[in-house]
């Protein structure tokens, strides 16, 4: 049976403590999303690998929790958070918002612990640097808003026709989509761990230019992949994420003694 942490982590729930985990994956959700996003790739991945989601508060068990509505702000919180953690060789995923905040975080981290992931893995991003050209809508009208939630196809439409649960998101998305439309990026040194983006190929809001300029970011080994699909793909080319995941992760899980 796998053993559970003794006090669960509020920010990371599912933490593995048994003998085979050699490296933590932290994954961070685009906006309105929560740890159901990567419920499956602990069964996909490497045994070694411990497959932590974050739970950003606003969802699950943080359902009563109000939602952050800036980067800074969540980041220093997420730092406090995964701090017990960083016992082992970590990595980090996030996809869209999540990928911002994987970037901050292991910027964070390095300030504050001198310590940074041995990779990162930024999915459906635009590179930190790139200036955003897309209109504010986190304060659109209730209507309006709707509309463009519809329009990024990430809810399911269940959720989307169901009024009661729309209620229920509204504040969760709003405050997302906040903290991602009002991210400034702030220059820094680049990191000195390996980078891959992945991106999507019909995701017109990402072009591939927008993310090869994540090389910029990194003193290390870039790699980029595009994969089939829209801004979503990391629910809909997962066989194709998991791949990538084992063999990039392998690499680093062949160092560790």
């Amino acid at each position: 049976m796998i053993a559970a942490m003794k006090e669960a982590n509020p920010w990371f729930p599912n933490v593995r403590s048994d003998s085979r985990v050699q490296l933590r994956l932290f994954c961070f959700p685009y906006a309105g999303g929560g740890t159901n996003i990567y419920r499956s790739w602990a069964a996909k991945l490497p045994p070694q690998v411990d497959v932590c989601p974050a739970q950003l508060p606003g969802r699950g068990h943080r359902i009563r929790e109000d939602g952050y509505t800036n980067v800074p702000a969540l980041t220093k919180a997420l730092a406090e958070g995964i701090r017990p953690l960083l016992n082992q060789p970590f990595a980090f995923f996030g996809h869209s918002m999540g990928a911002i905040l994987a970037f901050e975080l292991t910027r964070e981290l390095r300030r504050t612990t001198n310590s940074q992931p041995v990779h990162l893995f930024a999915s459906g991003r635009v590179a930190p640097q790139v200036p955003r050209l897309t209109p504010i809508t986190y304060n659109l009208p209730e209507a309006e808003f709707i509309a463009k939630v519809r329009e990024m196809n990430g809810t399911p439409k269940e959720v989307l026709e169901h009024p009661e649960l729309m209620e229920m998101m509204m504040p969760l998305l709003r405050a997302d989509f906040e903290v991602v439309e009002t991210y400034t990026y702030e220059p820094d040194a680049p990191l000195d761990c390996p980078i891959t983006v992945l991106g999507g190929l019909q995701d017109l809001e990402v072009p591939r230019e927008s993310l090869e300029a994540w090389r910029e970011q990194t003193t290390a080994a870039f790699s980029l992949r595009i994969l089939q699909g829209d801004h979503f793909f990391v629910n809909t080319a997962q066989t194709f994420i998991y791949r990538i995941l084992t063999d990039e992760l392998y690499k680093h899980l062949t160092t560790i003694k």
